[in-house]
């Protein structure tokens, strides 16, 4: 069986220290199997290597040559060569589509790149404060360069990572991402791999982290032929979004590899800091040793190689921290987890209607509950799922969880892709980003969400097949019938649909827009200099719940200091009453005239110990022991 190689990448095409190239293929479905290129003067036939891979090494093919493989089904006789016979296929393993799916792979060395990143060792994920991006929308190009363009802004604002929604190959040159093909390449029109690599190099050099979505539960329906080549994919169980990846069936070892070469690929070719794996409970695994596991095992001996740490953070739905817990106490190891339960509470209690999913959280009080115990649902009836749901997450610390106010996910899967801008108040807005960043866990925002921006995040795609285009279009409309009529729903394939979504950067100029971020800056500064907002330190944590005043008081220390934050989400001003034992002073008023708020006085504690808090505001107090 085929050995991974920490140092190098084994499968697919790798340029050798002697200008040759080496080609590895797995594929068990084939009788034959040739090497072709426009630049190769003849095909090239390749060899067995056992265990279903085709090995050769060519001298003729250069870095920017165009190459696929012509491939013969095992069910076809070996002397039958006729085109009815064979198949013309793309590498899987391709690290760059320059012509998009469906052509010739471009040969690409990732090795051929002068990095001057040499003194980046990265950051511990507790200092992460992570900003969430789309390369399409958040630049008017539209791709990985232009992204450059705005670091210095990113770190003004206080962001210490950014995370790139998927870059995966994918049909066209407008989609989320997570409806990529090739796992390995990065997408064409964002400006391929080359330019990835001088993103990331840029935001080292700055001292920026950089985090990866991939996608390892499902490939995207158009343009794969992943099944030509060998079972990929098995039919024992299934994902809401296409075949599941075949981890544990007949054929599993090959694709395990893929995957574990794919991951350590962006980390040793392309020095990215953090992989985000999407939808971890749709990757189906019951082989002595998860997938994820072994990608956990084999990226630990990546980093002892480089010297260097990397994360793996998943987006997990199942409230269960066997995923995050490490292996000696039966977990996966992954260093992470989205929390939407956080969000769903925090929307609640903002005033978010109960349907769907926020139907099972009741606001301020599960809200409370997040802050102290990470997940709402920890061994309760859930309601929505009409079953007993969860576990406690206990011995995990703050910084193995992060929570948001909003993301692509919240945002997009609206139907009309409705910013939280656009659907609560200014202050609210305020209140809403206090929440996250006085959490004890790893705070991240989405992409203008820091300036209120008002343009929509919608749902769009650029397949060229009309049946799949159209399929997605009715998807769309059935899924949002009881909410909308079909008419309101945005075409997904419409490229005004995309161009819509785009950033708005010129009202980033006008006044509101620009006290807003004023007060995200100001947030973010106390977040990473305030000795116990940046310890994450979950064993002080008390958050109390008074839902008859729709208000929290969170409180949390960390050695002698210690903050106290007052919440507010209802919509008249409450009185409430901190608890004693320390000498609290305000070191942040949301509702402030300085953030463009109402209020013009500083907050203090009364002499009968009551405070007043605005509606919709957030107050943060700083205090030590007495």
């Amino acid at each position: 069986m085929m050995q991974i190689e920490i140092g190098r990448r084994k499968i697919g095409l790798s340029f050798l220290d002697n200008g040759s190239a080496e080609v590895l293929l797995w594929a068990p479905f084939a009788s034959m199997v040739a090497l072709v290129g426009d630049q190769l003067p003849a095909q090239v036939i390749m060899e067995r290597a056992g265990y279903g891979y085709w090995f050769t090494n060519i001298d003729q093919l250069k870095i920017g040559d165009s190459y696929g493989f012509e491939i013969w089904n095992e069910a076809k006789k070996e002397t039958d060569k006729s085109s009815s016979s064979k198949l013309i296929r793309t590498d899987p393993a391709a690290l760059f589509l320059k012509d998009g799916i469906g052509a010739y792979a471009t040969a690409f060395d990732p090795l051929d790149f002068n990095w001057s990143d040499q003194n980046w060792k990265g950051i511990h994920r507790k200092d992460y404060i992570i900003y969430e991006l789309h390369t399409g929308t958040f630049t008017g190009a539209g791709d990985l360069r232009a992204i450059e363009d705005k670091l210095d802004y990113l770190i003004a604002l206080g962001i210490t990572a950014i995370e790139l929604m998927p870059l995966a190959q994918f049909p066209g040159d407008r989609n989320w991402g997570y409806d990529g093909v090739y796992p390995f390449a990065v997408q064409n029109s964002y400006g391929g791999p080359k330019a990835l690599q001088h993103l990331v190099n840029a935001c080292h050099n700055k001292g920026l982290a950089v985090i990866l979505d991939v996608v390892y539960n499902h490939i995207g329906p158009e343009g794969n032929y992943f099944g030509d080549f060998g079972p990929y994919f098995t039919d024992k169980y299934l994902t809401p979004w296409g075949q599941a990846i075949n981890y544990d069936d007949a054929g599993s070892d090959a694709v395990r590899h893929y995957f574990i070469e794919n991951a350590l690929m962006w980390f040793r070719d392309f020095h990215i800091d953090a992989l985000r794996l999407d939808a971890v409970h749709a990757i189906k695994d019951f082989g002595a040793v998860h997938i994820l596991a072994e990608i956990k095992r084999y990226t630990g001996e990546l980093s002892l190689l480089t010297g260097r740490h990397y994360h793996l953070f998943a987006e997990l739905d199942l409230n269960d921290n066997r995923y995050i817990n490490p292996k000696n106490a039966g977990g996966y190891g992954l260093d992470g987890q989205w929390i939407d339960e956080f969000h769903h509470a925090l929307r609640v209690a903002a005033g978010q209607e109960k349907q769907g999913y926020y139907s099972d959280f009741n606001g301020v009080g599960h809200l409370a509950k997040s802050y102290e115990r990470a997940y709402v649902y920890d061994g309760q009836y859930s309601p929505h799922r009409d079953k007993t749901f969860g576990i406690p997450a206990e011995g995990n610390p703050g910084e193995q969880f992060i929570v948001f106010s909003q993301n692509h996910d919240q945002v997009g899967n609206r139907m009309l892709g409705e910013r939280t801008s656009t659907l609560v108040s200014n202050e609210m807005l305020k209140l809403l980003a206090g929440a996250v960043f006085c959490s004890p866990f790893v705070p991240l925002i989405f992409m203008g969400e820091e300036y209120g921006e008002k343009h929509p995040f919608r749902f769009f795609i650029s397949h060229t097949d009309p049946k799949l285009v159209d399929a997605v279009r009715k998807g769309r409309k059935a899924e949002f019938a009881a909410f909308h009529h079909s008419e309101d729903t945005p075409d997904p394939q419409d490229e005004k649909t995309f161009l819509g979504s785009k950033l708005d950067w010129e009202s980033i100029n006008e006044q509101g827009h620009q006290l807003l971020l004023a007060y995200y800056k100001a947030l973010i500064a106390l977040r990473k200099t305030h000795p116990v907002l940046s310890a994450l330190d979950r064993g002080q944590v008390k958050a109390i719940a008074l839902p008859v005043q729709n208000c929290i008081m969170l409180c949390r220390g960390h050695g002698e200091q210690h903050i106290m934050v007052l919440m507010n989400f209802s919509a008249q001003k409450q009185k409430l009453r901190p608890p004693i034992g320390c000498a609290w002073s305000n070191i942040l008023d949301s509702s402030s005239i300085q953030w463009g708020g109402p209020s013009t006085n500083q907050n203090e504690i009364s002499a009968d110990g009551i405070i007043g808090i605005k509606p919709e505001s957030i107050l943060i107090f700083s205090g030590k022991n007495v």
